[in-house]
């Protein structure tokens, strides 16, 4: 069950639920990651992410949802790892 007022996602692979939530501590690991000078840049970084920046994108929304699974144990697509990641932020947004 997903905490929808803490912005938490379901991402379904392979018949197994995992949570992506984007906290805070997260989007500093975001910003991190992508080399971000603030959050304004964050957006524009995202769009350039390569495949090894999605996953490590889709471990920190794990990370921050409770999961101890990591991104590249999970087979997942580039385009349902992409619409997880996409609803996370549309989540914490709301």
């Amino acid at each position: 069950m997903v905490n929808r007022q803490r912005g938490e996602v379901i991402l379904e692979v392979r018949g197994e639920h995992h949570v992506l939530c984007l906290t805070l501590g997260a989007l500093a690991e975001i910003e991190t990651l992508t080399g971000a000078g603030d959050m304004t840049e964050i957006g524009p970084k995202l769009a350039g992410l390569d495949a090894n920046g999605m996953l490590a994108l889709l471990s920190i929304l794990l990370r921050a949802g409770g999961n101890t699974v990591d991104a590249r144990q999970l087979a997942i697509t580039p385009a349902n790892a992409a619409k997880a990641i996409a609803q996370a932020f549309e989540a914490a947004a709301q």
